[in-house]
């Protein structure tokens, strides 16, 4: 027992004892963990200055298009200037009598569409008529003088004549005879000196009727002179100009259509009076009908003259109308006024309507959208111009952005209109670059870019 108990005290002392092989253990691993406390932080610190170089360096993620190459420009492709105004017929007539009578019959009424040709109206024609008839009697007279004129004498009025001669001839004998005889008795004195007197006398007077025929068997025998030939042509001349203006005035009774086109407007009812000097809302009437070609339709602007410089001849266009807003018709400019209106600062140009139909109406309200078009130097025609359509929502500033080797570059532009599908581009861009749409705000030339992928 005496033995066991110090190797019991021998054992307890040594576990107390202190272990200094395990202190060592504990210092080598505190040293581990500051080394590896100091790698992480300092780790911690690279990964934070790298991710905030990063973010400052990192491409820009942005939305891009490949631009199209330039092709020529269509008409309606560019609007340049957008105008209001009326639709009008190119021309309106207003159709009038050439004489003034009643209105007997009308054949057409608003909104009917005429031939031309095609009687409208007929006046009442009695009198015309009667003028006719009357002129057409004269001319026959005159002609017939001028046919006597012409054939001269008949061979039976030259034998009367002839006649007629020889009796005043064998009347100038007989006279001759008893004068002879009167003067004989009165040297005889067998009669008065006064019966010898009267003798002679009866003698003289039938020389002279003598001398008289045979002048008219002469004139006979010759025929009328080349005079009065020609004042009975002139005669009949006139007479037919009579008959002819008579006629045409008949005719003028009968009102036609002078074109193919519709009737705008009624003046006159039947048992009216037409006139050709005056018109009167309460008397008679100056015109009885108004019709326009609806084929031929032009829209009446007044362009401002600050935007007067963008248009020239034949510009093309496009009109709608406020009734149809969905239907367009192709246009360009037919006719600019010569002269400015000075106290509303505009110029009148009219557009010719290309392709109308039954829609349009005189009148109406119309919006002109005018496209942009190149103009040769030398003879100032349109020609067709290249141009470049890009999404509106790029240009900013008068300039894009494109990407180019992973960064943003700057370009200015020039935009000649917009229409619904963009703004049109006519310098500045040449087709095939990739075109930021929709650029950041703080996007800067130079900055770095990359293309936004596309979510699945």
């Amino acid at each position: 027992m005496g033995e066991e108990r110090p190797q019991t005290m021998d054992a307890g002392l040594k576990s107390l004892r202190i272990d200094r092989s395990a202190k060592q253990a504990t210092k080598s691993a505190r040293k581990t963990w500051r080394w590896v406390l100091f790698v992480v932080v300092l780790l911690a610190a690279l990964s934070g200055g790298w991710m905030v170089y990063a973010r400052l360096n990192a491409a820009t993620e942005v939305e891009t298009v490949r631009v199209r190459s330039a092709s020529s420009s269509a008409p309606g492709d560019t609007t340049i200037l957008n105008a209001t105004g009326y639709i009008i017929a190119a021309h309106k007539i207003a159709l009038a009598s050439k004489v003034s009578g009643r209105v007997a019959w009308i054949g057409a009424e608003k909104g009917d569409r005429v031939k031309q040709g095609q009687v409208l109206v007929r006046l009442e024609d009695e009198e015309f008529r009667a003028r006719v008839m009357e002129a057409e009697g004269q001319l026959l007279s005159l002609k017939a003088r001028l046919a006597a004129l012409e054939n001269g004498s008949r061979p039976e009025e030259t034998a009367r004549s002839q006649a007629e001669l020889e009796q005043v001839r064998a009347d100038l004998v007989n006279a001759r005879t008893s004068l002879n005889r009167t003067r004989t008795l009165v040297e005889q004195g067998i009669q008065a000196k006064q019966t010898l007197d009267d003798a002679q006398a009866r003698y003289d007077a039938q020389a002279a009727r003598f001398a008289s025929f045979e002048k008219s068997l002469a004139l006979v025998r010759t025929g009328p002179r080349r005079e009065d030939i020609d004042a009975a042509r002139a005669q009949v001349k006139q007479a037919e100009g009579s008959l002819a203006f008579a006629r045409s005035q008949q005719e003028n009774t009968v009102i036609s259509a002078p074109i193919s086109g519709v009737i705008l407007e009624r003046n006159v009812e039947r048992g009216e009076f037409v006139t050709t000097g005056f018109a009167s809302d309460r008397g008679a009437k100056g015109y009885v009908v108004s019709l326009a070609d609806l084929n031929d339709l032009q829209v009446e602007l007044d362009i401002n003259q600050n935007d007067f410089a963008k248009l020239g001849a034949s510009q093309p266009a496009t009109v709608t109308t406020d009734a149809y807003p969905d239907r367009k018709y192709q246009g360009e400019i037919d006719e600019i006024s010569p002269e400015a209106n000075r106290q509303k600062a505009t110029v009148q140009v009219k557009v010719k309507v290309v392709n109308p139909d039954e829609f349009l109406r005189p009148e109406m309200n119309a919006s002109v959208a005018f496209q942009a078009v190149k103009r040769t130097a030398i003879s100032g025609e349109a020609e067709a111009k290249p141009f470049i359509t890009i999404p509106a929502s790029a240009v900013r500033d008068g300039a894009v952005f494109v990407m180019l080797d992973g960064k943003a570059v700057r370009r200015p532009v020039k935009v000649a209109g917009t229409s619904p599908q963009g703004a049109t581009v006519s310098s500045g861009l040449i087709g095939g670059e990739d075109l930021i749409v929709n650029p950041p705000a703080e996007l800067k030339d130079g900055q770095k870019v990359r293309p936004k992928t596309a979510t699945k």
